[in-house]
């Protein structure tokens, strides 16, 4: 066997170990995926006051600071806030064979009027199958809540301590000429940071609209389903209408129909609307991102990363979008790819006189 032969074989090897071991520890990541995306979503957040940080205080007591920060300021309050929605939900007085007999007499009155059977036993079971299958997914998720937070921060920690170093060590990996570079990076910085700006407020305002509507329509437990609202809107296509749908019926078996009417009404004319406004607002003012994009990736990332996918799914279209570009430019048309923005990190010999200087 010949030097070359040699060290093509050792290459080989090497490849598939790394490929078995990857493979491996990303089945046993799995379950903390949650917290692992929630930490670099946090980096790409509190990455440029890390390094405002380092350089006033020293780079030791900078991970300190912005970890602590983070924890008490947006965790706790975060983690209260998902414990005071569970606790409502949990309290809600509804009585299932009241709701069951209503739902049943309005069927019935349909079914005469029209001549169809809407429901029969097999659907019904099937119904009631699919909301217990829901009740054990929320209950999954409560109980992996407290894990992935604790992922989080201490993946953040450790981001923060390695920032520089890491981000100079994967884009020399990045096969990708130096503006490609550029372009990959400068997209993932902007789509995570709109993302995770953009969902949560959008959901805050959401939230509140909602309310109002609710308490000046009448609803009992106004906040309650304000809240729900709120977090309904991160779910694409159908969001908000989870919540207001079945709250619009229930109004209908315990209030006046001219109540019902209007909350229909402000939930079509209002909510809906605010929400579709709101979100195209958001995406094109901070990432310039189509609305598509948002809604296609947001569907193909909740069943991968779970709740994060409302931000990384965008991201991985995205950057689909942004290799075919590349790929299209530079290997089809013969054209240099340039980016339309700069990097958002600096040069590697800048950061490496700055990382001697620290």
């Amino acid at each position: 066997m010949n030097n070359n032969s040699r060290e093509r074989y050792f290459e080989l090897s090497l490849l598939f170990l790394i490929l078995i071991l990857g493979y491996a520890l990303i089945l046993q990541a799995l379950p903390f995926v949650n917290g692992i995306l929630g930490s670099i979503t946090l980096y790409v957040l509190l990455r440029r006051p890390n390094f405002y940080l380092a350089r006033k205080y020293g780079k030791r007591k900078s991970p300190w600071i912005i970890t602590i920060a983070v924890t008490v300021f947006i965790l706790i309050p975060l983690s209260l806030l998902a414990w005071y929605a569970i606790e409502l939900v949990q309290n809600f007085d509804l009585d299932p064979k009241i709701a069951i007999e209503k739902i049943t007499t309005t069927i019935k009155k349909i079914e005469e009027a029209t001549g169809f059977d809407l429901i029969t036993d097999k659907s019904l079971s099937f119904i009631t199958a699919q909301f217990s299958n829901i009740f054990n997914m929320l209950m999954s998720g409560i109980n992996n809540f407290a894990i992935n937070v604790f992922t989080a921060i201490l993946l953040l920690f450790f981001l923060l301590s390695g920032g520089m170093k890491m981000e100079l060590y994967i884009a020399k990996l990045l096969p990708f000429s130096e503006e490609n570079k550029h372009a990959v990076i400068k997209r993932l910085h902007v789509i995570v940071r709109s993302n995770a700006i953009g969902i949560p407020l959008l959901a805050v305002i959401q939230g509140v609209v909602a309310t109002i509507g609710y308490m000046l329509c009448g609803v009992n437990n106004a906040l309650l389903f304000g809240v729900l609202t709120g977090f309904a809107s991160i779910i694409p296509i159908v969001g908000t209408m989870i919540v207001w749908i079945p709250l619009v019926i229930g109004q209908y078996f315990d209030g006046s129909l001219l109540s019902t009417l209007g909350l229909a009404f402000y939930c079509i004319a209002i909510i809906s609307q605010c929400d579709n406004v709101i979100r195209m607002i958001l995406q094109k003012r901070m990432a310039n991102t189509h609305p598509l994009i948002t809604i296609f990736g947001v569907i193909a990332g909740l069943p991968i990363f779970g709740f994060m996918g409302v931000i990384f799914g965008p991201l991985i279209v995205s950057m689909f979008l942004l290799f075919v570009d590349m790929f299209a430019k530079q290997y089809i048309l013969g054209e240099a790819y340039t980016p339309q923005q700069t990097l958002p990190i600096k040069p590697e010999n800048q950061i490496s006189s700055e990382n001697k200087e620290q």
